[in-house]
C-alpha cells in the first residue's frame, strides 16, 4: 500500500479518484490510492485530532491548542499529526517555536466525494 500524500497525487489520478463508491465500484488502483487516508483517519484520535484543526476558527490551530485537548504526552499527539501531514490531510507552518495545522480542502473534498451519494442515487 502506498504511503504516497493525496495532494501530491497527479491531477488524472486525484480525478480518477473521484467517483462516489455508490456511482460504481472502485478499482484496485483507486482503494489503493484512497485507503491509506480511511486508515489513517481510522484512529480516533487522528479523526479528533484532523477535526479540531478543520474546526478551528480561522482554519488553522497551533500545536500547543491541540495537546491541550487530549490526556496524552506531546510525542504521542505529534506522532498522529505526523501520521495525518505524511498521508496529506493536513499542513503546518512553523512559527517560532509553535506549529500551527491546516487541514487539506483537497484531501478532504477529495474523501468526501468517494463517500457521498449523489442527488436520486439509492444507497
Amino acid at each position: 500500500m502506498s504511503k504516497q500524500p493525496l495532494p501530491l497525487l497527479s491531477a488524472a489520478e486525484l480525478e480518477d479518484c473521484r467517483v462516489p463508491l455508490v456511482a460504481e465500484p472502485l478499482t484496485a488502483s483507486q482503494a489503493e490510492r484512497l485507503a491509506p487516508s480511511f486508515k489513517a483517519l481510522g484512529d480516533p484520535v487522528r479523526l479528533r485530532l484532523l477535526s479540531l484543526i478543520a474546526s478551528h476558527a480561522g482554519g488553522e490551530v497551533c500545536v500547543c491548542d491541540l495537546t491541550e485537548a487530549f490526556d496524552l504526552t506531546a510525542p504521542t499527539i505529534s506522532h498522529h499529526l505526523k501520521v495525518l501531514k505524511e498521508i496529506g490531510l493536513v499542513t503546518s507552518e512553523r512559527r517560532g517555536t509553535w506549529v500551527y495545522y491546516r487541514a487539506e480542502p483537497a484531501a478532504l473534498e477529495l474523501l468526501s466525494t468517494v463517500l457521498s451519494v449523489p442527488q436520486g442515487a439509492a444507497a
